[in-house]
């Protein structure tokens, strides 16, 4: 069978993964996907770090512009999509995940792959550490154009959808939990084309891509990952309901901090 066979039906399986993960612990994938899709690229392709670190990341991007039109058309039947929010994040968002692509390509993949390390491990403690505190004065419309902007650098240089970085900061301005989780998903997939969009004007002319690819995007693994995680994300979600989700988020924190320690010190 064809590397990029296997590498296909690996991704079949990770996509199921990442999307059980997303809907039992409602997390993003990224933080999976571009670990994993590291090592298949070296393993099948035979791409090193330094070239598929961009790849990984923008290939994990693409991914959720399909999952998250899902959630967000969910969240929004559900009235739970605040417009308003939406409008002001997007304009930072725009800016924010323009730059934050454009500056994963630019870097060296190994000082990526730290970057990216360094930052799931302030999102696990995040997981871990949250707090529920909210801020005493009520949400200034204006100022979600700046977390628009940190988010959306943030999530393009991770390949997420920056749903774990958006909610926390509109809670804090006292958003109803509801409302925060339906817009975030709107602008996760704004992140998403932005973002992606950005990884394809990028890598257009470059000449290390691998075969079916749209600038760094490698297609068949974005199209592995989402046949099978829209599936498994909708199982994830029934399961939560039964399961102890607060006990596995911080198991599953705890894998992160341990993954992206060990990127960090140059495990390649």
């Amino acid at each position: 069978m064809e590397p990029i066979s296997i590498l296909f039906l690996c991704c079949l399986v990770l996509g199921a993964v990442v999307g059980m993960l997303a809907g039992l612990l409602g997390i993003g994938g990224g933080v999976i996907i571009v670990p994993v899709l590291i090592f298949m690229l070296q393993y099948f392709l035979g791409i090193g770090i330094e070239d598929g670190m961009p790849i990984a990341i923008a290939t994990s991007l693409s991914t959720v512009i399909f999952t998250g039109l899902s959630s967000a058309r969910t969240h929004h039947t559900l009235g739970n999509v605040d417009t308003k929010i939406v409008m002001f994040c997007a304009v930072g968002i725009i800016l924010g995940a323009s730059f934050g692509a454009y500056f994963a390509t630019q870097i060296s993949g190994i000082t990526l792959q730290r970057i990216f390390a360094a930052l799931v491990i302030l999102l696990a403690l995040q997981m871990l550490l949250g707090s529920t505190r909210v801020s005493k004065t009520n949400l200034a419309y204006p100022s979600l154009a700046l977390i628009g902007l940190s988010t959306g650098c943030i999530s393009a240089l991770m390949g997420i959808g920056g749903g774990a970085l958006i909610v926390p900061a509109l809670v804090w301005f006292q958003v109803h939990i509801k409302k925060a989780i339906g817009s975030a998903a709107l602008c996760g997939v704004i992140i998403a084309i932005v973002g992606s969009a950005s990884f394809i004007v990028n890598g257009w002319n470059a000449s290390y891509l691998p075969e079916y690819s749209l600038g760094y995007i490698y297609l068949p693994a974005t199209i592995g990952i989402v046949i099978t995680s829209m599936i498994s994300a909708r199982i994830g979600a029934k399961l939560s309901a039964k399961l102890d989700t607060k006990k596995l988020k911080r198991i599953f924190a705890i894998f992160l901090v341990i993954v992206s320690i060990r990127m960090i010190i140059g495990l390649e």
